[in-house]
């Protein structure tokens, strides 16, 4: 049975498309899911009302959860990534240090499970959209570069153990 996941709505803005006939309106919300012990995901949905636009995005971020790695509350080392204007720092910190990150990017990384970390937004956006995904993306970094670490640090151990049993 899967764990219970949390949501939260991050941004919900109304969109127009310009047609012959007129506008027609929808709106759009950006939902983030985790379960506060290292799986997070994001979904960005469309809906003709505020509920539909929530749900729509709710299952999408439920359908792309990633899981990245935590260490003692916070992260194994230090990340950067830029998404088009974004760019964000994210770094490790000391127990007790909390969550020094603002908006979009606290929801984000308190609902993944982090207590202790440092974030800044370097990029020249204050577009919430934009600093989601930019986070989103330096947490995949941070997933796919610590989990070929974790990798080679068994391959080496495992050779390590092997050489020294054959003397």
């Amino acid at each position: 049975m899967r764990e219970k996941l949390d949501f939260k709505v991050v941004e919900v803005k109304r969109v127009a498309k310009v047609t012959e006939g007129g506008k027609r309106i929808k709106v759009r919300a950006v939902v983030v899911v985790g379960d506060y012990a290292g799986r997070v995901g994001v979904g960005i949905a469309k809906g003709l009302d505020f509920a539909d636009a929530v749900e729509k995005g709710r299952k999408l971020a439920e359908k792309n959860i990633i899981e990245v790695p935590i260490l003692n509350g916070t992260l194994p080392y230090e990340v950067k990534a830029k998404y088009g204007a974004a760019e964000i720092l994210l770094k490790p910190a000391k127990s007790g240090r909390g969550l020094v990150a603002g908006g979009v990017v606290r929801t984000l990384l308190s609902l993944a499970g982090y207590s202790n970390v440092v974030s800044k937004i370097i990029g020249v956006t204050k577009n919430p959209l934009l600093n989601i995904l930019v986070s989103l993306k330096a947490l995949e970094k941070l997933r796919s570069s610590y989990s070929l670490k974790e990798k080679l640090k068994s391959t080496v151990t495992k050779k390590f153990i092997n050489a020294n049993s054959s003397n």
